[in-house]
């Protein structure tokens, strides 16, 4: 069993203008960090093109087809302060739509024993019915939604080691039972979201960060809060919003973690994986904004992944 990576050109083509920090370099760090010899074994295919219909798990239809409409023939349309569409932007996302989903796939249908899906735009800001934070769809949530619709999956969870609270995917799971959200993120910062006492129907469970703080406390955090209760919801599938921006080299914010803190927690999270769900791990790379950072903990977790 073995560790697939999914991508595709035209993530590349999301274009959200001059020295925006979600930039198509974000990628190409990871590709040529994943280069190295210690990927020989990596699997690697495109991702296949997602459909309205897959995005629509997560999003109310008209929300879909509401940012469809809005990806400009050329030039950029700004759909907040910080996320815009280009020409390519549409494209893109139904590419980490259609990674997501066939990552899923994948692993529900025991072909790869996990699978690290290396797209943009990211996913886990966006809402039911808002576009925000660079993020489109919330790739995770679709992940998720596709995994109990296609494979009756009946516990879904999502962990996610992002800077930035993932109030997106929150927000879709926030009364559903049966989906488990857990986060950690450095705590006041955007988006505002992501107190400890926002638990949605009891499956939401948030350890937020000080500014400052690193590796130790980001792993006592994971110890005591995100992990046992992971480990209470015993999921079916498994889904990482690997963000990697709580670098300490990242520009957007001040946490101070490593390579091998990424290594760690995604070692972590396959020890409850194996015991809670044979080991199906989907996981979707989010934020990450400075490039050699990005791509060391890239490779970290990807290794991890590998089992290397």
């Amino acid at each position: 069993m073995s560790t697939l990576y999914l991508t595709h050109p035209d993530c590349l083509d999301h274009d959200n203008g001059f020295g925006h920090p979600e930039r198509p370099d974000r990628l190409r760090a990871i590709e040529r960090a994943l280069e190295h010899e210690a990927f020989h074994n990596l699997i690697r295919e495109q991702a296949p093109l997602g459909t309205l219909e897959q995005a629509a798990l997560a999003h109310p239809r008209a929300y879909v087809e509401r940012i469809a409409a809005a990806a400009p023939a050329d030039g950029i349309v700004q759909l907040d302060a910080d996320t815009s569409m280009s020409p390519g932007s549409l494209q893109a996302a139904l590419r980490a739509v259609g990674a997501a989903t066939t990552a899923v796939d994948e692993v529900m249908e025991g072909k790869v024993r996990n699978v690290f899906c290396g797209v943009r735009p990211p996913g886990h800001h966006a809402e039911k019915v808002k576009a925000m934070g660079f993020c489109l769809f919330g790739n995770a949530a679709v992940a998720a939604y596709h995994a109990r619709r296609k494979h009756g999956a009946e516990r879904v969870a999502v962990v996610d080691f992002d800077v930035h609270h993932g109030n997106g995917t929150q927000d879709i799971f926030w009364d559903d039972k049966d989906m488990f959200y857990g986060s950690t993120h450095q705590m006041p910062l955007y988006p505002g979201t992501g107190a400890i006492s926002e638990t949605g129907v009891g499956n939401i469970v948030n350890a937020p960060l000080q500014p400052g703080d690193g590796g130790p406390e980001f792993r006592e955090a994971m110890e005591a809060v995100i992990l046992p209760a992971l480990e209470r919801f015993a999921p079916d599938l498994l889904i990482v919003s690997a963000g990697f921006d709580a670098h300490a080299r990242d520009p957007l914010a001040n946490l101070n973690l490593v390579e091998q803190d990424f290594a760690w927690i995604t070692k972590r999270l396959l020890e409850i994986a194996d015991n809670s769900c044979n080991g199906r791990v989907v996981s979707l790379l989010e934020g990450g904004y400075d490039l050699q950072g990005l791509a060391l903990s890239a490779a970290a977790h990807v290794r991890a992944l590998m089992r290397a």
